[in-house]
């Protein structure tokens, strides 16, 4: 007996057809197909199926930042954002650089259940860049981490970076790079440019981002091992993205929403709300990442959801602690800022917040196909559903949203995890 029908759905925005559901995979796909008794229907209504969207840059902030999100919270608004899985960053409290603390994180996502909750282990001890976590340990766990990352610090000492990366190719996992040179932005607070002077705000040199990345490319290179960097933002990085590529590097790049959309423009209303790391930058910046996400040459959207209590964001500039909320918003401003112009359309939507996030994660049930015979994990998008952001009513436990009061395209209606339907309509399935 089937578990659900899902009607009249249109897989990457095709023709409408109805998916068949038994034991989280898609038995049957076809037109006009009846539901057993006692399964439950859900009405997609013409609506646009995308495979579950996987975000490999996630901050739950559990254990130790819970005033800010924890994993239920955070859960919630990934499945609410059209995820079916997640990878929560380490800089937690304590660090997530040991089995005990990432099979913590593991064992609180399957108790809430919503999304595939994947910890990310650190780099190295404490995030401090001195001393190698103990990879293997955490990779052999239960929580079976396939990803690390020292996430809010850059792993600096090519030596420490170097081993990691041998480590890396040995236990076959994915390095994931915060690439910032520190000895560059010591103070800095905005994009170095034209709008940070007018401000009076130190400067952040785009070349901070860019020297780690080709440093960690050829280091890469030689250790034949797997490196993902993290939120690119500076258009001279993708140049150094696109020759690592061509030379045969193992590296891959996200892009977060918000290096899609925004620009240091909206720095000059000193609302730390729009404080992040890497800093917004320019507009030529932003028509960069739009255009190497099209062609690849950056491999995913990662939302770098970073949820932060009112009394860390609601202060001055420099006292305010980086990062915005991400995940309920993502698909929105994807549709927004590359579907609407034409740059991807809805396979390709696909490909950046689903297959591509799954394969360099090596998830086997996720970012699959949708097809008979495979893992029934899903987003329903309504194209033409508009909505206005309102950071209180989001599913985090904090509020800070970029993009308050702002009229964004597509919302998703429901979200299905392995046949479960998660959330419908903007409400959380228990």
């Amino acid at each position: 007996m089937s578990d659900l029908l899902i009607s009249n759905a249109r897989p990457y925005g095709g023709d409408a057809v109805d998916l068949l559901v038994h034991d989280g995979v898609v038995t049957e796909i076809g037109r006009g197909l009846d539901a057993p008794d006692g399964v439950e229907v859900l009405d997609a209504g013409g609506h646009v199926l995308l495979p579950g969207f996987v975000d490999l840059h996630t901050h739950l902030r559990e254990p130790g930042g819970e005033e800010s999100e924890d994993v239920a919270t955070g859960s919630a608004a990934a499945a609410l954002g059209g995820y079916t899985a997640v990878f929560a960053m380490p800089n937690t409290d304590p660090v997530a650089d040991t089995a005990v603390v990432v099979e913590h994180v593991r064992r609180r996502g399957e108790e809430v259940g919503l999304v595939d909750v994947h910890p990310v282990g650190a780099v190295t001890v404490g995030l401090e860049g001195v001393k190698m976590a103990e990879l293997g340990t955490m990779a052999r766990s239960r929580a079976q981490v396939r990803m690390f990352s020292d996430d809010g610090r850059c792993v600096h000492d090519p030596l420490v970076m170097r081993r990691a990366l041998e480590y890396a190719s040995a236990l076959d996992v994915v390095i994931a790079q915060h690439a910032e040179d520190h000895r560059l932005t010591a103070g800095a607070q905005a994009h170095e440019g034209v709008v940070a002077s007018r401000l009076g705000l130190a400067g952040w040199p785009a070349t901070a981002e860019e020297t780690i990345v080709a440093r960690d490319c050829a280091l890469a290179r030689e250790a034949g091992a797997a490196l993902h960097v993290c939120h690119v933002s500076s258009a001279r990085t993708i140049d150094v993205l696109r020759a690592a590529k061509a030379a045969g590097v193992r590296v891959s790049a996200e892009v977060t929403p918000h290096h899609l959309l925004l620009t240091d423009a909206a720095l000059t209303s000193y609302d730390p709300v729009h404080k992040v790391n890497p800093p917004l930058r320019t507009g030529a910046d932003t028509r960069a990442m739009r255009e190497a996400l099209a062609e690849g040459v950056i491999d995913v959207v990662a939302t770098d959801h970073a949820p932060h209590a009112a009394q860390y964001k609601d202060t001055e500039w420099a006292a305010a602690r980086p990062g915005m909320l991400g995940l309920q918003t993502a698909l929105s401003v994807v549709v927004h800022t590359m579907l609407e112009p034409g740059l991807l359309d809805w396979r390709g939507v696909a490909r950046v917040l689903s297959e591509r996030p799954a394969e360099i994660a090596g998830l086997a049930d996720q970012g699959r196909p949708i097809a008979e015979g495979e893992p029934a994990n899903f987003a329903l998008v309504d194209p033409d559903g508009a909505w206005t952001v309102r950071g209180a009513r989001l599913a985090s436990r904090a509020a800070n949203t970029p993009y308050e009061g702002m009229r964004l395209p597509a919302t998703v209606v429901a979200t299905v995890l392995r046949g479960r339907i998660t959330t419908t309509q903007g409400e959380v399935r228990s």
